[in-house]
C-alpha cells in the first residue's frame, strides 16, 4: 500500500511522480470511456458531443490535480459517459428527443431567397453565409444554389441546382 500511496500520493500536494503516474492512468481511463461513449463522441462535434467532452477533461483533471478523491472522480466520468451513450441512443429512437439534445437543420436559404429568420436563429450573417458558400462549394454567388442548411453542427451545407451538379463517376 505504501508503494501505491507513493506513485500515486494523496490530496492536492502531489510531486512530480504522483502528478504524471495519476496522469498516465486519468489518460488511460479517460480513452476507455471515450471509446465506451461511443464514436461520435469526437467525431459529429455538436454541443451534445462537445458537452460531455469538456466535462470529461474537466472533471478527470480533477484526478490528475488531487483536487478531488480519484474513485469519484472515475465513476462520474463514467456516468458521463453513459449518460453520453444513452442519450445518444434515445435521441436515435424518438425523433422528439433527438431534436431536442442535438436540435434540427435549418433552411437558410431557398428558391433564390435567404430565409432571414432562420439566419437570425442561427447567428448567421449574410457575410458569413457567402463566406461559407464559397469554402464550402468553391462557388462565389449564389445563382447556382438550390438550398443552403445550417447543419445541426453548425456546417453550412449547400445543395446545387441541378444543371450545376457535377455527374457522378
Amino acid at each position: 500500500m505504501n508503494t501505491v500511496k507513493y506513485i500515486f500520493g494523496e490530496g492536492e500536494q502531489l510531486s512530480v511522480l504522483q502528478m504524471s503516474s495519476r496522469a498516465v492512468v486519468i489518460f488511460c481511463i479517460g480513452l476507455i470511456l471515450l471509446r465506451l461513449s461511443g464514436r461520435r463522441a469526437f467525431g459529429m462535434r455538436m454541443p451534445f458531443d462537445n458537452v460531455m467532452a469538456i466535462l470529461l477533461g474537466a472533471i478527470l483533471s480533477r484526478a490528475v490535480t488531487g483536487a478531488s478523491p480519484f474513485w469519484p472522480v472515475v465513476a462520474a466520468s463514467g456516468i458521463i459517459a453513459f449518460l453520453h451513450r444513452f442519450f445518444g441512443w434515445w435521441g436515435m429512437k424518438s425523433r422528439f428527443f433527438g431534436k431536442l439534445i442535438k436540435g434540427e437543420a435549418k433552411v437558410i436559404y431557398e428558391n433564390g431567397k435567404l430565409v432571414r429568420e432562420n439566419m437570425s436563429y442561427c447567428r448567421i450573417s449574410e457575410n458569413d453565409l457567402i463566406e461559407g458558400i464559397r469554402s464550402n462549394s468553391g462557388l462565389d454567388s449564389f445563382e447556382k444554389i438550390k438550398t443552403i442548411y445550417i447543419e445541426r453542427d453548425g456546417h453550412i451545407s449547400i445543395i446545387k441546382k441541378e444543371e450545376y451538379e457535377t455527374p457522378a463517376k
